[in-house]
């Protein structure tokens, strides 16, 4: 069986806000559950915050996520029974916070995403671009160690998600969070501080852009290059 990550040497380095583009079935998504520790590759180490993932028992791995790992999706994945304020509140409530509204996260990640007017709304009440803040906001309020993000603006117009990039950028330059985003988007891209390029499930590490390289076009210059 032909494997779907080979030979991927891969830091991201905290408060930072990293992403790796590629094709549709380049392995980017695999390459998140793998980092995660919702797969287990067949050879190799994942260390989390110092943390070596592989010798941990499934138990061990979730309970390592709740704590450590915020989730955005392409598809938002929020709770439609629940109000913004119970989605955004989750990570919060497994952790034992008897109300999550009254704590200070919570009111500071609120504010910082511009909900404090949604909080009592259903998520079909709103629009994609707030569905998504929503759904960053859930990713962060617990404060994770990284957040994980996977095609976050596939599914919003170019203007909702430039704005949903420009909140993960402040988020690592205002709050200091490290993420890690996956993305076929050169649009998205641009705003990374490190951005490397992932192609039949390997890392091109010679083609790794950061800082002011990180344009269109050298994106598209190394896009051309990789064949991507």
């Amino acid at each position: 069986m032909r494997p779907v990550l080979r030979d991927v040497n891969l830091d991201v380095h905290e408060k930072t806000f990293a992403a790796v583009m590629g094709p549709s079935g380049s392995g980017k998504s695999t390459l998140l559950h793998v980092l995660c520790g919702l797969d287990s590759p067949s050879a190799g180490t994942v260390t989390l915050a110092g943390k070596e993932l592989t010798g941990l028992s499934d138990e061990q791995r979730t309970l390592l996520r709740r704590e450590w790992v915020g989730f955005v999706f392409q598809f938002f994945n929020l709770v439609p029974n629940l109000t913004v304020a119970q989605n955004i509140g989750l990570p919060l409530m497994l952790q034992k916070v008897r109300d999550p509204r009254n704590d200070p996260r919570f009111q500071e990640t609120v504010e910082f995403f511009g909900l404090k007017s949604k909080l009592d709304k259903a998520p079909h009440e709103l629009s994609g671009g707030e569905m998504q803040r929503t759904s960053i906001a859930r990713a962060i309020v617990h404060r994770p160690r990284i957040i994980l993000a996977d095609e976050p603006t596939g599914n919003l117009s170019s203007k909702a998600g430039r704005e949903v990039m420009e909140f993960f950028r402040r988020a690592v330059d205002e709050l200091g969070q490290t993420i890690l985003l996956v993305t076929h988007n050169p649009r998205d891209a641009r705003y990374a501080d490190e951005l490397h390029f992932l192609r039949d499930g390997s890392l091109a590490s010679a083609s790794t852009l950061r800082g002011k390289d990180i344009n269109e076009d050298r994106i598209a210059s190394c896009m051309e290059e990789l064949g991507i």
